[in-house]
């Protein structure tokens, strides 16, 4: 359990890609649905978490190929 953390899942999204800038150590977590409409004409937001961060959803099968 020693990959159990965001940063080793495949659906950790380092928010780098899209030319965004990462805030410390988090990510987004894309496993999650986009949560909390902030108001009727916003987005949904994905979860923000931390690379150190974990869930119950961890299997050896979410860890990001390398």
């Amino acid at each position: 359990m020693a990959n159990a953390k965001c940063e080793s899942c495949k659906f950790f999204d380092e928010h780098k890609v899209n030319g965004a800038v990462a805030q410390h150590d988090e990510g987004l977590c894309r496993f999650n649905p986009p949560v909390n409409q902030p108001g009727p004409d916003a987005h949904g937001l994905w979860p923000v978490v931390g690379s150190s961060d974990w869930c119950g959803h961890y299997t050896p099968e979410m860890t990001a190929a390398e």
